[in-house]
């Protein structure tokens, strides 16, 4: 993944970060609808309630395990976007700003377990 030269400044210092978040934008994504079916389940739910693409305004967050920069190129992992997904931002992912703890996760909680195994359908892009 890489940033357009008049960014590449703006990376300075991001090494030291073990893991940041990227904000993009699901350019592939179809029309945002209200109601979704999201790939880990069969009920539809509001798509605020869930991390489905097509919304009706298409920005994704990821938070990734940043590995390397070289110039203008970041090696991450754990990234959950498809090839050539415009990246909007970067930032430094930092736990005692990020992490909360979480009583409930809603629809989720009977099918966090399918997680591991769990790969898109494609029923969001176009």
């Amino acid at each position: 993944m890489g940033v357009f030269p008049e960014y590449a400044d703006g990376l300075k210092d991001i090494e030291g970060f073990s893991h940041i978040i990227l904000i993009y934008h699901f350019h592939l994504a179809r029309p945002g609808r209200l109601t979704v079916r999201p790939y880990m389940d069969n009920e539809e739910h509001g798509v605020f309630a869930t991390r489905a693409p097509g919304r009706p305004n298409p920005i994704g967050l990821s938070v990734v395990r940043l590995l390397e920069v070289r110039r203008r190129r970041l090696t991450v992992e754990n990234i959950d976007v498809l090839d050539g997904t415009p990246l909007l931002d970067i930032k430094p992912y930092v736990p005692e700003f990020d992490v909360h703890r979480v009583e409930r996760i809603g629809w989720l909680e009977k099918n966090v377990h399918k997680l591991p195994e769990a790969r898109d359908d494609g029923r969001f892009t176009r």
